[in-house]
């Protein structure tokens, strides 16, 4: 343990404390969990970000959306409107926020909803006709009020919750034993490479329950960059001058995976909401030079920079064993959930 986190260690141990008394008081009935009739599935982590959730619930939208009725509820993090929206024609990132939006605009055939208050969005999709027959509950792993069906945490290959302190010494938002809580484990990020035996050290110190299963994933990025007007193949734009713009937890993979000698790389925080200035100096900086962004970041930028410039590079996610079995446990559990309604 570093200095700081020495430090920042007494103000971890009541961290700690409150969400331990906050679980208690659910797992008690103190505080009422409510469950619903369709099968909900909850996506989430116990570290602060970086987890990788967004192409993980694009990866169950694909899995399920040829199947039944998806709808994914998301809180909308900083989004600019206040209480539940249902996605329409008229929505943006602003109304939406970044990765909802994306989910709305890749997948037009599902409903996708935002409300931080979780029950109340889901009340409103059911009172939909018609209803969803699944819900996605993106980032929702410490939302006890609502008691979801399934629940898939996420956790980042080379940081491991197992390895991570409770806020403010680490990034914990709970202690590692709510681990327990999921169904199934998912090691995101992991090298494509990852052999075998390193999985089974991973396993070793994530100490999974019995019964639990432990997947691992990583990122496949798509050979071409997507714009508005068109796409061009990764091997056309290598050798071009390029400004990188990524506005996401931990951005340097997609910096590793384009970036040239001669590229510019600017990094933004997380969910960055980009303002006037910002846009005028990246136009500056690129002159004619081609903009690539993450697909999340494309979703506050396009419309603000020219659209002959502006790509992103769409990424999915992976696993790299057992993936057939991942999708069998959850659609196992879908389908005698939708049975016993």
């Amino acid at each position: 343990m570093n200095f700081l986190r020495k430090i920042l260690f007494p103000f971890s141990l009541i961290y700690w404390a409150v969400t331990a008394v906050r679980n208690f008081l659910y797992n008690k009935g103190i505080f009422t969990s409510y469950g619903f009739p369709v099968p909900v599935i909850a996506i989430g982590n116990l570290s602060t970000g970086g987890t990788g959730k967004t192409p993980q619930t694009e990866y169950l939208v694909r899995l399920l959306s040829g199947r039944y009725r998806v709808a994914t509820l998301s809180r909308g993090y900083k989004r600019k409107s206040k209480g539940f929206v249902l996605a329409d024609t008229n929505s943006n990132a602003d109304i939406l926020g970044d990765e909802p939006y994306q989910f709305h605009t890749k997948f037009p055939n599902i409903r996708v909803a935002v409300d931080a208050d979780r029950k109340n969005g889901i009340e409103n999709l059911l009172s939909l006709s018609p209803g969803p027959e699944i819900i996605l509950l993106d980032d929702a792993y410490q939302h006890r009020r609502v008691k979801a069906g399934f629940y898939i945490l996420l956790t980042a290959y080379g940081d491991l919750y197992s390895d991570d302190f409770i806020l403010p010494a680490g990034n914990l938002r709970e202690g590692r034993s709510r681990a327990a809580r999921a169904n199934v484990i998912i090691v995101t990020k992991c090298p494509p490479d990852l052999s075998q035996q390193n999985q089974i050290v991973i396993r070793e110190k994530l100490k999974p329950k019995p019964g639990q299963k432990v997947y691992f994933t990583c990122i496949d990025y798509d050979n071409a960059v997507h714009s508005e007007e068109g796409e061009r193949s990764l091997e056309s734009i290598k050798d071009e001058s390029k400004v990188l713009v990524a506005g996401i937890a931990k951005p340097n993979p997609f910096f590793n995976h384009l970036q040239g000698k001669d590229d510019t790389a600017l990094t933004f925080p997380d969910h960055h909401d980009f303002t006037q200035k910002e846009i005028e100096d990246i136009n500056k900086q690129t002159k004619d030079k081609l903009i690539i962004t993450t697909e999340k970041d494309f979703m506050r930028l396009k419309g603000r920079l020219p659209k002959k410039k502006l790509f992103y590079l769409p990424i999915k996610s992976r696993f790299l064993d057992g993936g057939d079995d991942f999708d069998k446990t959850l659609l196992d559990y879908v389908g005698k959930s939708t049975a016993n309604r």
